[in-house]
């Protein structure tokens, strides 16, 4: 039986006043353990959710996606939970797929579970960002050497283990990639399980542009190189 206050919701949050309350709001019934990090929000989010049942960590400045993960990852590490969720907070990710994914988890024995939306489910994918997901797909493979269905998707369940695996220097959205490289080093096992992804209007709006995107593949080989 997973108690769920031992499964932590780590939310990396930057700018996202419309939406926030109602995507913590959507998780409370649940009886999760939620951290939402304020990842340098102007304004600050904490005005907005201070009435709700989270734990608010908060970033004097922008650091970036991935900062914002590795800060919800060590709090939660601390606080010893069991399993962390990592989950976007622009409304895309849909709370009822947790447990499915717990289970998947813990039922097989693994270490991480990545959400995908490509398996066994009919998402409406704008076509610039269902292209732009298919070449970082062999991006990924290129640097990680693990082919996976979905490049770069916001939902994943781990345990303790991967969590304390799990080291992001690459603040940005590099980030998911470097996930996957600490996967592989650390050799946890892993498998991708279909989960839902809403597009909205506003979540298009915050999406990545082609620019990020190439912005990202430089950071991963700079990366690479120096790293």
């Amino acid at each position: 039986m997973i108690d769920p206050k031992k499964v932590f919701i780590v939310i990396p949050a930057y700018n996202e006043t419309e939406v926030i309350a109602s995507v913590i709001s959507r998780i409370l019934p649940y009886r999760y353990s939620i951290v939402v990090v304020d990842d340098g929000s102007c304004p600050g989010l904490y005005p907005l959710i201070k009435e709700m049942p989270v734990f608010f960590l908060r970033h004097k400045v922008n650091l970036g996606q991935g900062a914002a993960i590795q800060t919800g990852l060590e709090f939660s590490v601390t606080r010893l939970a069991d399993y962390i969720v990592t989950f976007d907070a622009d409304g895309q990710h849909d709370a009822n797929d947790i447990e499915k994914l717990l289970q998947i988890l813990i039922g097989n024995q693994l270490d991480i579970v990545l959400g995908s939306r490509f398996i066994a489910t009919a998402t409406h994918i704008p076509w610039r960002r269902k292209w732009l997901l298919q070449l970082a797909r062999w991006l990924n493979y290129f640097f990680t050497g693990l082919f996976l269905t979905d490049a770069h998707n916001g939902f994943r369940v781990m345990n303790r283990k991967a969590a304390m695996a799990i080291r992001l220097t690459e603040n940005g959205m590099a980030h998911a990639t470097e996930i996957l490289i600490c996967i592989k080093k650390n050799q946890l096992h892993f498998t991708e399980a279909p989960v839902h992804v809403y597009y909205t209007d506003y979540s298009r709006r915050k999406g990545q542009g082609l620019w990020n995107s190439f912005r990202i593949f430089f950071d991963i080989l700079l990366n690479k190189i120096f790293g």
